[in-house]
């Protein structure tokens, strides 16, 4: 596994990531992680890997577009001296196009995001050990749906800065692709955004097979 030990992995994101983590610390005992992704990364980490003591922290917020982290990245992110950084941002940059419409101050187009994004990983590398770069998701098997196409746009942005930047990409579409194949997507998530239990999972999984968490261990 590519994590090594004592090191500090980082997640920042909107509420996939948020899930009800601790403010303003995402760290500790009581649930302080969440109830998302985050806690079960960690969760299994613990238990796979105790002997690493790897050190999660989440600092995810709700409703967070890519505009927002570039604003609070300082504090959030670089102030923290994490070893790992993963960064899971765009479902709101891309949702308010289709869900207030007529709000434009509120959209985060896919040049701004791209720009954003590509300035704070190349701002970052510098300081961490490595970067994982999730894409945003919407959990839709519709490939033509506007707002699955819209977010495919953006997921590409994603993996366009991983390859240029030699960061870890995590493709989460094609991961909730796979299991669309067999449920609906409201199994997975009532508004195909904010995910079920089985929904963090599939996020979980993704983000453990790309840092080459042994599952046999």
């Amino acid at each position: 596994m590519i994590l090594g030990k004592g090191q500090k992995l980082l997640f920042i994101g909107d509420s996939i990531t948020d899930c009800d983590r601790a403010k303003p610390e995402g760290e500790g005992l009581f649930g302080a992680l969440g109830t998302g992704y985050v806690s079960y990364v960690d969760g299994l980490l613990q238990a796979v890997y105790p002997e690493l003591g790897i050190r999660v922290v989440n600092k995810g917020i709700s409703g967070n577009t890519v505009r927002d982290l570039k604003a609070r990245w300082q504090e959030d992110v670089i102030a923290q001296k994490p070893d790992w950084v993963s960064i899971m941002i765009g479902i709101n940059d891309v949702w308010r196009q289709y869900d207030l419409p007529f709000i434009k101050e509120k959209h985060v187009y896919v040049d701004e995001y791209e720009e954003t994004l590509r300035s704070l990983v190349m701002g970052t590398k510098p300081h961490v050990t490595g970067i994982i770069l999730m894409t945003p998701f919407y959990i839709e098997g519709n490939e033509h749906d506007p707002m699955r196409r819209t977010m495919d746009e953006y997921g590409l942005v994603v993996k366009q800065i991983a390859e240029e930047t030699n960061s870890i990409f995590v493709d989460t579409q094609a991961a909730f692709h796979e299991v669309l194949k067999t449920l609906y997507p409201a199994a997975l998530a009532w508004d195909r955004v904010h995910p079920s239990v089985a929904g963090h999972m599939i996020l979980a999984r993704a983000f453990l097979k790309a840092i080459d968490f042994d599952w046999g261990k």
